[in-house]
């Protein structure tokens, strides 16, 4: 069986009737052959993935054969490479294979031998790209840089597949995702792992800064350039130089700054408020949404054209709960990360706290759980609230806890945290709440706690 007839093999010769000749034979043989005349122009043709072979003439104007193989050894050394050679020409061969030539063929050739050629080259290209593929996977999950997008299920994997493919382009990217998702960790993670990973990351809620500065907080302003500006300051883009910025919550971005940002994009450069000299950028932009920008975009609410020139490449990412199977993993790395940070240990959770995970739809999304999973290991699970309102079943069919019991866990959550975090010593525990020590001791017997119980863990 030969391969599927989309598989591309490229044919590289200046002699036409040899092109003519080598594609019929391979397009008969379920080959899709691409025939140039001239070496550089295939060569422009090459993409990082291409599946096939290229068969090229030694012997030609401009960039010869030995040339390319040269060239494409060096971006892809991994691409099967068949040379051509002519007559009794045994020392170019020798050359070329010893120069990482997959094979050569000798002219005149028959038909049956390029084809078996190419088929072992094929072959030979599936597995190498196959084992590629497999790499950057592994590395992506366990080995890569920045941030790990921790999980199993074939939702948080095609992520991790996507999130290493991407970081090795330079193109803008559109995060889409809930509140809580992860937009954040996947936009480090992909500056993590680009080639600007060792630059500054500059993250910038759109949603928190007001309007009234966020030009300047964007793009810089010079001295006197409005009321207030005592000298010149440096915006976050410009800041940003031969890194990433991330824009997050995009869509809170007022539309008159978004005509600025279009052309920010467009053009990599930035004009400083007084300033009519354009600032040269060398930046790459991650904007996170978590509405439909398309349909913002019907309604009035955002820029088409910003919209469509921030959809080049989209990532969605998906919630917590499209992906259950990995919350109790996510909740043991949150909790070990959370344990190694506060010299604690976490508490063994049972089977029915995960299950109560398990059944909650974490609307919050990993933010959610990342945050019970740090209060867990800090507290214990009868010193929070919320995971004890789980465990109890409190919200697991969406029902809510009364008033009264809720202000009781959270009233008792507070002093648990400010004695865990001030080691059990009380006078900085009141001093952190603001109560007075009769207050305090009144309300630790309410609540069942002790001080000497968080002071085990100080230091002598």
């Amino acid at each position: 069986m030969h391969e599927s007839p989309a598989t591309p093999v490229m044919i590289i010769d200046d002699e036409a009737h040899l092109r003519i000749t080598a594609g019929q034979t391979l397009e008969l043989a379920g080959y899709a052959p691409q025939a140039f005349e001239r070496a550089e122009d295939a060569l422009a043709a090459l993409t990082p993935d291409f599946p096939g072979v290229v068969i090229s003439d030694i012997r030609m104007p401009g960039m010869d054969g030995m040339a390319l193989l040269r060239e494409i050894r060096h971006h892809d050394p991994d691409l099967p490479v068949v040379l051509i050679t002519g007559h009794g020409d045994v020392s170019t061969a020798v050359a070329a294979m010893r120069d990482g030539a997959w094979d050569f063929l000798e002219k005149p050739f028959a038909g049956e031998h390029l084809v078996e050629v190419v088929r072992r080259g094929i072959d030979k290209r599936r597995l190498s790209l196959e084992n590629r593929t497999l790499k950057a996977e592994l590395e992506a999950q366990q080995s890569a840089p920045g941030p790990r997008l921790v999980g199993r299920t074939p939702a948080i994997q095609r992520l991790a597949s996507m999130v290493q493919r991407i970081s090795q382009v330079e193109a803008d990217v559109l995060l889409f995702g809930e509140t809580g998702a992860g937009k954040d960790l996947v936009a480090r993670a992909i500056h993590e792992r680009s080639a600007r990973g060792g630059r500054p990351f500059v993250a910038i809620n759109c949603g928190a800064v007001p309007e009234s500065t966020i030009e300047s907080e964007l793009f810089g302003h010079e001295k006197g350039a409005f009321t207030g500006a005592v000298e010149r300051r440096i915006g976050k883009f410009e800041h940003a130089q031969g890194g990433t910025v991330f824009l997050d919550e995009i869509e809170s971005m007022p539309l008159s700054l978004q005509v600025k940002l279009l052309r920010v994009l467009q053009e990599r450069s930035i004009e400083r408020l007084g300033s009519n000299q354009a600032v040269p950028l060398d930046i790459r932009v991650i904007a996170a949404t978590k509405v439909d920008l398309k349909a913002a975009a019907e309604a009035g609410d955002f820029r088409e054209d910003l919209y469509y020139r921030l959809n080049v490449v989209t990532l969605p990412i998906p919630p917590l709960r499209e992906r259950r199977e990995d919350i109790p993993l996510l909740f043991q790395h949150f909790a070990v990360v959370a344990a190694n940070r506060s010299g604690l240990e976490a508490p063994p959770l049972d089977a029915a706290g995960t299950s109560a995970l398990l059944a909650h739809d974490w609307p919050g999304n990993v933010r959610e759980l990342r945050n019970l999973a740090e209060r867990y290991v800090l507290l214990g699970v009868t010193c929070d609230y919320r995971l004890e309102a789980l465990l109890e079943g409190g919200d697991n069919e969406g029902g809510e806890l009364p008033l009264p019991r809720q202000v009781e866990l959270f009233e008792k959550s507070l002093i648990s945290q400010a004695l865990a975090r001030h080691q059990g010593r009380v006078s900085e525990v009141c001093d952190a709440l603001d109560v007075p020590r009769k207050t305090l001791y009144d309300k630790l017997k309410k609540h069942g706690l002790k001080a000497e119980d968080y002071r085990q863990n100080a230091e002598p």
